[in-house]
């Protein structure tokens, strides 16, 4: 059974930093791309960025430049390192697998 828990959500003041993590188990975890999406109340889920299986990154327009996504496949995870922290920002965070595994998502507050 694959499980997907999401991790280090909170509030944070504009210009502040998280990083969330994920961790995967049931599936070999090596073999998919990861992703980081978010939703923030009252609009669509989106794609906020992507890893794949070799390492390549890709970002949503809003965060490149301040965000990073990173996996570790000898632990089974993929962390997502946020800086410069902007109000639009606050979401909650979601955790996907290339075959579309969701975990239940963590919440990013930013307020001052």
């Amino acid at each position: 059974q694959v499980q997907i828990v999401e991790s280090g959500g909170g509030p944070v003041q504009p210009g502040g930093s998280l990083r969330l993590s994920c961790a995967v188990s049931g599936m070999i975890f090596s073999f998919y791309d990861m992703a980081w999406y978010r939703q923030a109340p009252g609009k669509q889920r989106e794609l906020v960025a992507v890893i794949t299986r070799s390492d390549h990154t890709n970002y949503a327009d809003a965060v490149k430049g301040r965000f990073t996504i990173s996996r570790d496949n000898a632990k089974n995870t993929v962390s997502l390192q946020m800086n410069s922290l902007k109000y639009e920002d606050a979401a909650v965070y979601y955790c996907t697998t290339g075959n579309n595994y969701w975990g239940k998502g963590t919440l990013v507050t930013v307020s001052s």
